[in-house]
């Protein structure tokens, strides 16, 4: 049980009116009779919070949040009291996110319920531990108010962007993926898989006509083809170091893992297999290609538990690990990142020899606070010198673009915010 605020400022008044009663005896009288009535109307109160009803909250949320997407988290309150409450509730949200307007005023109708929301935005993956629900109820009086423990202590698991991929989901299962960015890729040339051999008509092609096939049937036959499927795509993760940089409070690594999940559900949803590789110092995790229904939901629990390390990245070991393991020529898009030419010339030789075998994508970041600082105004020596020097690295991103188109190899250079619609597009260019 707690006392307000409207009743020590009453109480106030009470200790105003008895000393001025000192000087203006009728006002000691006065001062008197309030003290009781203040004394009676609280124990009334009192009375009425602790004898005549009570309350119930629960919590309710998803089992799983979604990184770097708004959760949605709903408090339910039900009254048992015959009058009506106000409230102010306090949920204890997992320390993590550091929040202090978790304080929600509310007013309960009597014998009714009422249904708070707000929403949270993790940036890391992992357990998130709720504690219970503080509700501080007062009658209309609000001379006093009665603190109730609700709900239970709860632990949810943050998984890479899932909500991003069901909006994904949706758009693909309306083939209308551009309303994310994704751009429609023009078709060029003749499509690659034989599919069958069919009666000639009208406006079929003279080039894919079935000469040997239209001789035994002694009627024009033509060959039918339609788009390659099953191709293997690898998502690759880099998780050393250079992955550990943030932007808007998620590590490169998180925005590479969001990406990964939903190029591989588009892959798949366009008959193509997706696998996953995870390295750093060594390989980590390798997920085989796969087209099956349960393989996005292997992927998603897979890169639940990644996590950056402190090492030096080796692509030599990645390079002998994926000449081992993978047979088939496939598209490999590696999410890394580079500081400038001398890291990427301390791994372009194992790039190179990758994109012999196979279809090679790199994915790297632009550093948007270089970006930002570069258009901000120079107003002193020191501002043009410190201009300068962020110009010249984000110069180099653009030579490793440059650099790696020379020796054949596909690269995107992209803002983290923007990467899984870069990402996408870069696919369906080269799956067209």
């Amino acid at each position: 049980m707690y006392l307000t605020k409207r009743f020590f400022l009453l109480l106030a008044a009470v200790v105003l009116t008895l000393g001025l009663g000192y000087a203006v005896p009728p006002l000691f009288l006065w001062g008197k009779v309030m003290l009781a009535l203040l004394v009676l109307v609280t124990v009334a109160d009192i009375l009425l919070l602790y004898a005549v009803g009570g309350m119930e909250g629960r919590r309710a949320c998803a089992e799983r949040f979604s990184n770097g997407d708004a959760n949605e988290v709903n408090i339910v309150l039900e009254s048992h009291y015959p009058f009506a409450l106000s409230l102010t509730v306090i949920d204890e949200t997992p320390p993590i996110f550091q929040r202090r307007d978790v304080t929600f005023p509310a007013h309960l109708p009597a014998m009714g319920s009422s249904t708070l929301t707000y929403t949270l935005t993790p940036t890391r993956r992992g357990r998130y531990h709720f504690g219970h629900i503080r509700c501080f109820a007062r009658t209309i009086i609000a001379l006093a108010e009665r603190r109730y423990t609700l709900g239970d202590e709860k632990e949810v698991k943050v998984y890479p962007a899932f909500l991003m991929l069901k909006r994904y989901e949706l758009l693909a299962m309306s083939d209308n993926l551009r309303e994310t960015g994704a751009k429609r890729i023009r078709r060029v040339g003749n499509h690659t898989e034989f599919e069958q051999i069919k009666n000639y008509v009208k406006g079929d092609e003279y080039r894919s006509i079935n000469w040997k096939a239209s001789a035994r049937r002694h009627e024009l036959m033509v060959n039918v083809y339609r788009d390659e499927r099953s191709q293997q795509i690898f998502s690759i993760i880099d998780k050393g170091r250079v992955m550990q940089q943030s932007f808007q409070g998620m590590t490169l690594l998180d925005y590479s893992i969001n990406a990964a999940l939903v190029l591989s559900y588009v892959a798949m949803h366009r008959e193509d297999k997706a696998g996953l590789i995870t390295f750093a110092d060594r390989p980590d995790t390798f997920v085989a290609p796969s087209a099956r229904p349960g393989q996005l939901q292997q992927l998603l629990e897979t890169l639940y538990a990644q996590e950056t390390t402190f090492g030096e990245t080796d692509f030599s070991s990645l390079c002998v690990n994926i000449h081992r393991q993978i047979s088939k020529r496939s598209i490999l898009i590696i999410y890394t990142n580079f500081s400038g030419m001398t890291a990427l010339h301390r791994q372009l030789s194992y790039l190179k020899l990758l994109n012999r075998r196979h279809k090679v994508i790199v994915v790297f970041f632009e550093d948007i606070e270089i970006n930002d600082y570069i258009r901000s105004p120079k107003t002193s020596t020191e501002d043009y010198y410190q201009h300068t020097i962020a110009e010249k690295f984000a110069y180099e991103k653009r030579l490793i673009v440059s650099t790696l188109r020379q020796h054949g190899i596909l690269s995107i250079l992209t803002p983290p915010h923007m990467l899984s619609v870069n990402v996408i597009n870069k696919y369906l260019e080269i799956r067209r």
